[in-house]
Parts: C-alpha cells; structure tokens; sequence
C-alpha cells in the first residue's frame, strides 16, 4: 500500500505542475489552432486555481511512505524515495520559476518616454502608435515585444499597450474593468497569443481580442483603443511632438533577442517570417470594418501599393507608405478630402493569427 501511496502522491505533484503551464505556453503540441476551442485553456485555469490543494494533497501521499522507508528501508529503497522528491522538487521550482510566462517576460521597470530627436526621421525602427486627445507616443516593438505590454497614461487616460510576437500584432487597450483602470500580468498563451491576467478578478484575457475566455468575468470584452503600426520614421513625419518610450537598461540584453524581428528576418521559427504567401508565418494585413473582416496578403500590398476594395459595403484603400513598413486603411471618399481622412482599423498580423482569431475572414484575392 506504501508504494502505491507515495507513487500517486508523486504524480499528484508532478502532473498538475506540468500541465497548467504546459497547456499555456509554446510546447509542442500545447497550442491549438482552432478557432472557438478553449478546453487546454479551461483546464489549465483550473488547474492554477487549484494548485495549491493537489501539492497539499500529493505531499501528504509522499510524506508518510517516505519517513517510513528512509528509516527503515535499505539503501536502494532510500534511493527510490529521494529521486523522485528530488525531481518534484526541481518540477516546482522550474514550472514556477522558470518556465512561467511573467518570469520569462519581465514587466517594464524604468519606463521613459523622450520627445523626438532630428535623427528619428529617418528610422525604420517599427512602432506601435496611440494617440488620445492630441497626445501621441511610440512604442518600440523592440521594447513592446519582449514585454509584451506596457501601461501608460495616454491624453489623460490610462492605455494597456500589448504586442505578441507569435502572432505579430500589437493592440491598445482600456485597462478599466467595471470603469475601474486595472493591473495586468502575463500568464502564458492561447493558440499561440498572448494572455493576461487582471489583478483583481484573475480572469485571463486575449491579448488579439481583449476577450475574457477563463474566470469569473469569462465572456467580457475590454474596449479597444485605435492604435497602428509603423516606422518610427513615420511617426516623427505624423507627429512632430510626439514622444517615443526608451528602452529600460535593465532589459538592453533581452530586447537584442529581437534583432531582426522588424523585417522579419529573426531566427526564432515562432517570430519569422515565410516570404511566401498564405502560409503560417505569411504577414498580412487585416482590415475590420462594418462587421466584417478581410486579410490583405503583404506582398500584394509590397507589389500594388495601394489596394482598392469594398469591405463591410463600403469602398476602402489599403496604403502601403514609401518606407515599405508604414501602412494605413481610409474609405476611399475620404481620399480626395480636404479634412483628414478617417482611419480603418488595420494590423500587421501573421496569417496564422488573423486565420484563427477572424474566423469569419476572408482573403483578398490580387488581380495580375
């Protein structure tokens, strides 16, 4: 019976520890590609809920076995019991302290941000742009992308700032939940985006949507913020006064992983980019409007320049800026307008991402 004990007592440990951070972070296998399935999300929420009650559980299974062979057991009995201790032992430290999404990807602690400088006008650096009430700043994806979120006060308002580098997509969000700005911590990924934790109700959020899909707010949508994607180059051109964030010297190592991640030449097969179209790692752009939702295929747009479509019943340009990077979406009336033409939500997104996340998209077909 001892044996039996301490064997389930071990697996009671062991399992859960795995399982709640595997389901939720790039193993193989741990992520899913199909749109609507949260179950690997459902039980991994469970599961870090829960955790505490089967460690309790497995260790009070391991300790009585164990006392009673490292006393009187003999020296391979002793060995038996202590290995697998020792690797529980390791398994919790190492799935808590190692392999958790916010140990991996630390939060941003010296955030500056600086007024553009003369050499800014000609940086291809890309970044990802808000502006509230007349107050514009860029964010770095070179900074963004490692810490996959960054809060700011922004035109008064405070603004969660995110980027998930798997999915190649940033998105600006209104931290308030039940109009009260939140706190938010990675916890890990869902189909291979971005998830964060709210500080006060612990329910987990998409980074790509700002849906809630675990916990007691399950179901709840965060308000997006406009926000776009370009060089900072562009940004200097757009916004003169601008501000743009600095990196933090404690992170300059980590943010140098990213080298090559603008053009999408990065070694990392999660961050690269297939120069081929409408494959997995293929860039697009997707456009929402009017309730539906249209992916643009990047070397379309690298070939055309401009795209002109009907999207939600209405006539829109996609625009491709001389720098090759910067790109916005405007209705095609407002082109030729004296007033400043209306932006479309658009994003840069890795076709995987868009696929999943849109399952009602569909795909621009280029004419040659």
């Amino acid at each position: 019976m001892r044996p039996l004990l301490f064997i389930a007592g071990v697996i009671l440990v062991l399992v859960p520890e795995v399982l709640r951070v595997y389901y939720i972070m790039p193993f193989p296998g741990s992520q899913q590609d199909v749109p609507g399935d949260a179950r690997h999300v459902d039980i991994a929420y469970w599961l870090h809920n829960n955790i505490w009650w089967l460690r309790l559980i497995g260790s009070a299974l391991i300790v009585g076995p164990a006392i009673h062979y490292l006393r009187q057991g003999g020296w391979g009995r002793r060995i038996a019991v202590v290995l697998p201790i020792v690797l529980c032992v390791v398994v919790v430290y190492a799935f808590n302290f190692r392999f958790m999404a916010d140990k991996m990807f630390l939060v941003q602690e010296q955030k500056v941000l600086r007024s553009l400088a003369e050499g800014d006008a000609s940086s291809t650096e890309l970044v990802l742009v808000v502006e509230r009430a007349g107050d514009a700043r860029a964010f770095p994806i070179s900074i963004i992308g490692y810490h996959h979120q960054v809060m700011d006060t922004i035109g008064h308002e405070p603004v969660l700032i995110t980027y998930c580098t798997v999915c190649r997509t940033g998105r600006a969000w209104s931290p308030k939940i039940n109009d009260e700005a939140d706190q938010f911590r990675l916890v890990g990924m869902d189909h291979f985006n971005a998830m964060f934790e709210d500080s006060r109700t612990k329910s987990w959020w998409r980074q790509v949507s700002g849906e809630c899909i675990a916990g007691p707010l399950k179901g709840r949508q965060l308000d997006e913020l406009f926000s776009s994607q370009m060089t900072l180059g562009e940004f200097a051109r757009r916004h003169p006064s601008g501000m743009v964030l600095q990196p933090d010297p404690l992170f300059l190592a980590k943010y140098e992983a990213l080298d090559g991640f603008d053009d999408g030449t990065i070694a990392s097969s999660l961050e690269q980019r297939d120069a081929t179209s409408w494959q997995r790692k293929s860039w697009v752009v997707g456009v929402l409007h009017n309730g539906a939702a249209r992916a643009y295929d990047w070397n379309d747009l690298l070939a055309l320049r401009t795209i002109s479509d009907t999207l939600g019943g209405e006539a829109i340009l996609v625009r491709l800026h001389p720098d090759n990077a910067s790109f916005d979406v405007i209705r095609e009336a407002d082109q030729h307008m004296a007033i400043k033409p209306v932006s479309i939500p658009a994003y840069q997104e890795f076709w995987h991402s868009w696929r999943t996340f849109q399952s009602g998209t569909t795909r621009y077909q280029a004419t040659q």
